[in-house]
């Protein structure tokens, strides 16, 4: 599957939001479902198979955040946030939840897309074929970019703001928690695929070592 038959599920409850998101996805080539709540996303997402969610966090009733919470007991699907608030605490919570991508409002169309492309490549099996470990675990895209950041620099320490940089392109995050939450995900499924939840090698104080 190309990104061009990639199917989205946008979540938001303004109107001018989802004309214009859905606009420009169906403008894309993309199959795009379009709902205003989060209860309307999670039935959606249990009668679909969704390549990429967008996620508008202050949503009626149910945010986003736990929208988000809920559809990653259930996918591994990379989740894009929206947002009126631009702050790094808004940043790092989406993180920290199972967010992949985080785009404040108002913004682009092209900003948008290009999003899209690169969460959707990184969830593909394009990026997937780079390595025979990582296509045995089912990993969201940015748990993938973790540990393809970590296995390039196999047997060095890579830091916590080394790895937000290469793995999420956010070089002023300066709450590198959000590394540890994600690197525990990882090894969680890492362990659950039935390899050594070792390979990956805390280095206190510093950031975390692929074991060669």
């Amino acid at each position: 599957m190309t990104d061009k038959q990639s199917r989205i599920l946008v979540c938001d409850d303004e109107p001018s939001i989802t004309e214009f998101v859905g606009y420009a996805l169906k403008k894309e080539g993309y199959a795009a479902d379009i709902v205003n709540s989060g209860e309307e996303a999670l039935a959606m997402a249990a009668r679909n198979t969704y390549d990429l969610f967008i996620l508008d966090i202050m949503l009626p009733g149910m945010d986003g955040y736990e929208l988000c919470r809920r559809l990653r007991s259930r996918t591994a699907a990379p989740v894009l946030f929206l947002s009126a608030r631009d702050t790094e605490l808004d940043k790092v919570v989406g993180l920290e939840i199972g967010g992949d991508d985080y785009l404040a409002k108002p913004f682009g169309v092209r900003e948008l897309i290009a999003r899209i492309r690169a969460l959707l490549r990184r969830g593909s099996g394009e990026m997937a074929a780079q390595s025979n470990t990582i296509t045995a675990i089912d990993l969201t895209p940015r748990e993938f970019e973790l540990l393809a950041c970590l296995m390039k620099s196999a047997g060095k320490v890579v830091s916590r703001e080394d790895l937000l940089r290469d793995a999420w392109g956010w070089e002023y995050l300066t709450e590198t928690k959000t590394v540890d939450t994600h690197i525990k995900r990882l090894r969680d499924k890492i362990s659950a695929a039935g390899y050594s939840p070792t390979l990956v090698e805390t280095v206190r104080g510093y950031g975390y070592r692929f074991k060669k």
